[in-house]
């Protein structure tokens, strides 16, 4: 059975839709709204402004195009890769360093690599800032992040949760909303296809020159289709490469270009076989 719809006035045409964002009064005056309201509403084509603070992501190209300009505090943050425990210290090195100068502590939940203490020295960070929650159990994980964000006891949560269920995911959105912190957790890149109450969600890989490829899947504000490449030579190693090494993908490409030109320029083959001929 299909129901008919009509309008309550009445009349056979639709109401006709605002011409634009403004709301009108009976007479068709525009209604002015209090600044306190009209600063609280967001609109679709435009980066949303968080509620609660941000924490600078300390990549000035990544905080352009996040809402508010950084990670955000009492929210989830998805972050998809290929490979796990490859990218994320680098990615959130600068934001733990900001924390730890303010006395926080950084709680990680299970990661699969045990923490690589004088590599995170390199990058800045103080491992008496480090708190590390062993966990193997997809639940253990679950139940240790929960209850960190309800405690509101950490400066950043990060937590590798690859198993973690669409529920389970808004039931820590929920618990969110009452921590201070930025909580991050960490997917497999095959989740990319499915829905997540997280509100702001990221594809990360590593690039062949040290970069950090990020593209953006979902945000508060408009779609952004082109991936950002961050800067991010590992700690340690900024010091000894020579400026050709930082690059390598230009010795690669070189190599490339003078194997190609070999093959298409060198005779050898050719008289070898003429030769072989020859002797026939």
């Amino acid at each position: 059975m299909v129901a008919s719809l009509s309008w309550v006035s009445g009349d056979d045409a639709p109401p006709t839709p605002f011409a634009s964002n403004a709301s009108r009064d009976p007479k068709g005056r525009p209604l002015v709204l209090p600044h306190a309201v009209e600063s609280a509403i967001w609109r679709g084509d435009a980066l949303g402004s968080p509620v609660t603070r941000i924490l600078s992501s300390g990549f000035e190209a990544l905080d352009a195009q996040l809402p508010g300009g950084g990670w955000p505090c009492g929210s989830l943050t998805e972050v998809l890769q290929a490979q796990a425990t490859v990218l994320e210290w680098r990615l959130f090195a600068p934001a733990m360093r900001a924390l730890i100068l303010e006395g926080k502590q950084i709680v990680v939940v299970g990661p699969p690599k045990a923490p690589h203490i004088p590599g995170l020295v390199h990058l800045g960070l103080d491992e008496r800032h480090l708190v590390w929650i062993h966990a193997d159990k997809p639940m253990e994980r679950l139940w240790a992040i929960e209850q960190l964000l309800k405690a509101n006891a950490a400066g950043m949560v990060l937590g590798w949760v690859p198993q973690a269920r669409q529920e389970q995911i808004r039931r820590l959105q929920v618990s969110a909303q009452s921590c201070d912190a930025p909580i991050i957790l960490f997917r497999p890149a095959a989740a990319a296809h499915e829905a997540s109450a997280a509100p702001l969600r990221l594809q990360a890989r590593f690039g062949i020159d040290w970069e950090l490829g990020i593209q953006l899947l979902k945000r508060k504000g408009p779609s952004h289709d082109t991936e950002l490449r961050l800067p991010s030579i590992p700690g340690g190693l900024a010091e000894i490469l020579t400026p050709r090494l930082q690059h390598p993908s230009r010795l690669i490409a070189a190599r490339h270009f003078r194997e190609f030109s070999h093959a298409v320029g060198s005779t050898a083959p050719a008289q070898a076989a003429g030769r072989s001929e020859a002797a026939h």
